[in-house]
């Protein structure tokens, strides 16, 4: 391994590329030697302040204040708990209590939720510390904090810096965000993430220090927190936050991004929003001419993409890498985005494997797979049937240490050879690129013994222009409970219907449906019923579906 912990990964990183631009914050570039000073100062204080093995927790958006927060802690100090910004105050109280954190970063609007649980009878909290200003007495600030360690950096003190580290030990500690029951809290260690890291560079290895990547998952999920954050710290990389989801293709081509982690919703919507203009624009059928063309010729990426530099230029002629993890995308949008000399691949990972298991490269791709394994990670499906359909395991030095005081759940998820089950439905072709069929828990058995991945239907219904996403699920009929009949749950785009009732725009999706959906899926398969809502529906900060949580909500 390059690295045995985070503090040597960024140490390394530091030596190797001190004068590279990590960040641009205002107009102003913040170099990794300025980066790493800011995390020893804020350190210093950490372990001053007697935090020293101690859970100290962060949340806000992605921020460079927040990821120094972050290696102030994982650098020296003690254990980072990362929190879910968009977590409803009676979930992150829970999550605070649960995690006995002592100290929290925080944005300063969390600032009032924060100084209620901070005198919750069950929470450890002594330190608040505001990424921003302070509103409160007793509120203490980064920026203090940081002059402060300056201070004790020049009096001689190098508690921090010459910290050792334990590898194996609890590093970080993540709630996953779940989207079948109660979050679990995640135990990895420096060994776990660092292992994903060097797994993941030797798979990607044309990755390097002229790379911008655009930060747009939330940091708290442990995919943006290792391969958002701490990959393109180890290469030497720049790193931009984007503004938000209408301004990543501004972002893109302002910032001449590379490398680009989104979930699947953020491409199909890229790719329903592009054919809309081609189609606007009456360039829709010399674009399929073209790409006919291309076919026929069987063209590469590189020659797609110059076919398609009009396209390129309208994005961004520097990207190298769109990454798609998360949930399933559609092969349409991949196919159409490939087409096009787009290097759109999919990974695929858990918070279990800190947490990349897979992802596709220039020579390592087909279409709907999500890879063959890392190097240095493992895979096999455990109970296939027939069709080789079973659960997912997977093995290698990534792997969590098990869930936080949970010995049920710890059984459930290792097997006897030291693997994690994933919980995902696979199969493995005999070149071994994996397939993802769906979830475990999630899969709808229907009175004839078939399986029915949802998911699958999903992705097909929300290709429907006026779709914005869509839920399906089983409901049992009146007369026999055990005979399941699929329906959907379609949530409309308003500005489509603003002149028809819900019972009209569902009577539409249901036509639509009979015509265009029905004809292509096996008769077991078909939708017979057709419910809409206006509503978004109920998901993980990743874009999950909650199942759980939308069948309560939605379907009476």
């Amino acid at each position: 391994m390059r690295y045995n912990t985070v503090k040597e990964l960024v140490e390394k990183s530091i030596k190797e590329h001190a004068n590279n631009t990590l960040y641009e914050i205002d107009g102003k570039a913040i170099t990794y030697s300025e980066f790493k000073h800011m995390i020893d100062s804020l350190g210093t204080s950490l372990v001053e302040m007697e935090l020293k093995g101690k859970r100290i927790a962060v949340i806000g958006k992605n921020s460079m204040n927040w990821e120094v927060s972050y290696l102030s802690v994982s650098c020296g100090t003690g254990v980072i708990v990362p929190l879910d910004k968009s977590l409803p105050f009676v979930e992150l109280e829970n999550s605070v209590v649960r995690s006995e954190i002592e100290a929290i970063f925080f944005d300063e609007n969390y600032e009032e939720d924060i100084l209620k649980i901070s005198k919750n009878p069950g929470s450890k909290l002594k330190y608040l510390i505001s990424m921003g200003t302070a509103k409160n007495e007793g509120v203490l600030t980064k920026e203090d904090l940081i002059q402060k360690g300056e201070k004790l950096l020049q009096e001689g003190n190098r508690e921090f810096l010459d910290a050792t580290i334990n590898p194996n030990e609890m590093s970080i500690l993540l709630f996953t965000s779940g989207t079948t029951a109660n979050s679990k809290a995640v135990m990895l260690s420096n060994h776990s993430m660092c292992s994903c890291i060097d797994c993941v560079l030797d798979t990607l290895t044309d990755l390097d220090d002229k790379d911008v990547f655009l930060s747009f998952l939330p940091l708290h999920h442990v995919f943006e927190g290792s391969v958002g954050f701490l990959l393109p710290i180890a290469v030497g990389a720049k790193i931009i936050f984007c503004r938000g989801i209408r301004m990543i293709a501004e972002d893109l081509r302002v910032n001449h991004i590379s490398i680009i982690m989104c979930v699947p919703a953020v491409y199909e919507s890229m790719y329903k929003t592009l054919r809309k203009k081609l189609e606007k624009e009456g360039k829709l059928e010399a674009i399929k001419a073209l790409e006919a063309k291309a076919d026929a010729e069987n063209l590469s990426l590189d020659e797609r993409k110059e076919m398609f530099k009009f396209l390129h230029e309208a994005i961004d002629d520097n990207v190298k890498y769109f990454i798609s993890g998360a949930a399933a995308l559609e092969p349409e949008v991949e196919k159409g985005f490939r087409n096009w000399g787009f290097h759109l691949v999919q990974g695929y990972g858990l918070s279990e494997f800190s947490p990349v298991v897979s992802v596709e490269t220039r020579d390592n791709y087909r279409l709907s797979s999500i890879g063959r394994p890392l190097i240095g990670v493992t895979a096999k499906i455990i109970n296939p049937d027939a069709e080789g359909l079973g659960e997912l395991v997977v093995y290698g030095e990534n792997k969590m240490l098990g869930y936080l005081g949970d010995d049920e759940a710890n059984k459930e998820v290792f097997t006897e050879d030291g693997g994690i089950k994933t919980g995902d439905l696979a199969t493995i072709d005999k070149d071994g690129f994996i397939f993802i069929k769906g979830r475990k828990k999630s899969v709808i058995v229907l009175k004839n013994g078939k399986n029915v991945f949802p998911e699958e239907i999903e992705k097909a219904l929300n290709l429907i222009p006026e779709v914005k996403e869509s839920f399906v699920f089983g409901r049992p009929k009146s007369d026999d409970p055990t005979d399941i009949k699929l329906n959907a749950l379609i949530v409309y785009d308003e500005e489509e219907f603003k002149e028809m009732s819900e019972e009209e725009i569902a009577k539409h999706f249901k036509d639509i449906v009979n015509k265009e959906i029905n004809p292509n899926l096996p008769k077991y398969k078909h939708i017979l019923g057709v419910e809409v809502t206006k509503e978004a529906l109920i998901k993980t900060t990743t874009g999950k579906i909650k199942r759980d949580n939308n069948l309560a909500k939605f379907i009476k």
